[in-house]
Order: structure tokens, then sequence, then C-alpha cells
């Protein structure tokens, strides 16, 4: 048992704030982004990045509608492939979300 006052080690303390706000651990979202091409293949990867996880939902950012509908008929493959390079249940759900146009000054 520790106390209040002794230090606590910052991932430590970073993990416990992330599950307080649904987020995974780092090492999990490290994973994911490091392996999205094994996950969902070079083509797809090239075209679509993960976002962000957040109470098991990932969101996953695309540069176009087609990669979007792709994405979405694959979701459940996707969660499935996920889920085993992260090592357990990361992800529960995808959104998928079209990027919008870039702003040029």
């Amino acid at each position: 048992m520790t106390s209040r006052d002794e230090p606590v080690p910052l991932r430590d303390a970073l993990t416990k704030v992330g599950k307080e706000l649904g987020v995974p651990e780092p090492d999990a979202l490290a994973t994911l982004t490091a392996r999205w091409s094994d996950i969902v293949g070079p083509m797809i990867a090239a075209h679509a990045k993960v976002r962000s996880i957040r109470d098991g939902e990932c969101t996953i950012e695309v540069d176009g509608p087609a990669w979007a509908t792709q994405l979405r008929y694959a979701a459940n493959e996707v969660l499935e492939r996920a889920n085993d390079h992260c090592g357990g249940v990361v992800m529960t759900s995808l959104r998928v979300v079209v990027a919008g146009p870039r702003k040029t000054r």
C-alpha cells in the first residue's frame, strides 16, 4: 500500500486518468497506429488513419467517401484484427469520418 504523499510514476498516473476518461492504455493506441497497415492493408492504410479511441469507439479519418464505405463494410473484421494486435478488447465499434477540405492561405 502506498501513501498519498509518495510519488506515482507518470505512466501510472496517465493510465489511471485515461481509464477515467474512457481512453485505452497508451500502448494500445501506439500498437494500433504502428500496426494499422497490417490491420487494414496498405491500400486502405494509405487513405485512412486512426484519429482516436474513446470508450471503445475508434474514430478513423479517411480522405474520401469511397474509403469510408469500404471501412464501414469491413468494420467487424477491422475490429477483430485490431483487438488481436492489441492483445485484448480495446475497440468495440468504429466511427468513420471523411476529412474535410484542407484550408490554405
